[in-house]
């Protein structure tokens, strides 16, 4: 399974605002379940389809989509937000301050 397949079906069966995907296989390699072909990876999905939903239940949505489009994952870290979340969390984000620095 690659980054493209997996986008593919997630965009699919959750219509997703937002889409984040990173792969970190590589991180892992050598440790057991690591296959050369990747199987651990990040995903942040801000989804309307979330809404009402526990994070058991939407981290069930998210494996569904996925579910037999090629090799097994051997390791998603799932952060599964509604419009509303995102929005709340990115308030809280502190803002970052750019010090200049002069001569």
């Amino acid at each position: 399974m690659n980054k493209e397949a997996i986008e593919n079906a997630v965009r699919s069966a959750l219509q997703p605002q937002e889409l984040e995907i990173r792969d970190r296989s590589e991180a892992h390699a050598g440790h057991a379940g690591a296959t050369s072909d990747g199987g651990h990876y990040e995903l942040r999905i801000v989804s309307d389809k979330f809404t009402g939903l526990s994070p058991l239940a939407r981290h069930r949505l998210v494996y569904a989509a996925v579910d037999g489009i090629g090799e097994s994952i051997h390791a998603f870290a799932l952060q599964t937000l509604t419009p509303e979340e995102a929005q709340a969390r990115a308030q809280k984000r502190p803002q970052r301050r750019t010090i200049s620095l002069h001569s």
